[in-house]
């Protein structure tokens, strides 16, 4: 049977699902942010320790201005709300994507939450926000010049934002694509895609996805 240690999921359909309930476009995200914390808690049950959600990227800034500010704000108070329950579970939380755009106030709580869990061990959270594939590898690279290293496949890998191979990445929303998702991580995944919109995804639906990864037979590149 396959390992799984790190899953990875593009939440798409937060806004899909607000229309089709005759709500505004923030009342899906709001209701997306919701279910991250089963999926957290699938994880746990499951002994999977990484989880890269991918929740904001570098292109979401062309959004309107009202919407991305609602993002900002309840990326904050998913923050704030979820800071006692990461550290009862035992969830290292992490952030990936450049978060020097960002104001103070939300720069200095993704600090905080990040020292106040760095030393849990159950499940690393890893949350994309500002991220694209893109961008993390030009970092990286900035990175490995700052230290004069070589440039080869070890130096760029470790220097990622995230450096562990995706073993399974899943897509809601019912688009095939990867949208500038860790691609180099992602190099060698295997790849699900579900038309349930993100509010409406299940720990029974997921539990569904990664008994099929189980019998897959992976081979990278071999026979």
């Amino acid at each position: 049977m396959n390992s799984l240690k790190h899953l990875a999921i593009i939440m798409d359909g937060n806004g899909r699902w607000a229309k089709k309930q005759g709500l505004i476009r923030t009342k899906g995200h709001e209701a997306g942010a919701n279910v991250v914390e089963a999926m957290c808690e699938f994880c746990i049950r499951n002994d999977i320790k990484i989880l890269s959600l991918y929740a904001f990227s570098t292109e979401n800034w062309s959004r309107p201005k009202s919407e991305v500010d609602f993002l900002m704000d309840l990326l904050l108070k998913f923050l704030v709300s979820k800071k006692e329950s990461f550290i009862k579970n035992e969830i290292n939380f992490n952030v990936i994507g450049d978060i020097i755009p960002f104001n103070d106030k939300l720069r200095d709580e993704i600090s905080n939450l990040k020292s106040l869990t760095k030393d849990n061990k159950k499940l690393k959270l890893n949350l994309a926000i500002n991220y694209g594939a893109k961008d993390e590898i030009l970092r990286a690279l900035k990175r490995m010049q700052e230290q004069n290293l070589d440039i080869n496949e070890a130096n760029l890998e470790a220097n990622l934002d995230e450096s562990e191979p995706i073993d399974l990445l899943i897509r809601t929303g019912g688009e095939k694509r990867l949208s500038n998702f860790m691609l180099i991580q992602a190099s060698y995944a295997e790849l699900a895609f579900t038309d349930t919109l993100w509010p409406d995804f299940t720990s029974l639906e997921l539990e569904k996805i990664v008994q099929n990864f189980y019998q897959i037979s992976r081979r990278f590149g071999g026979l």
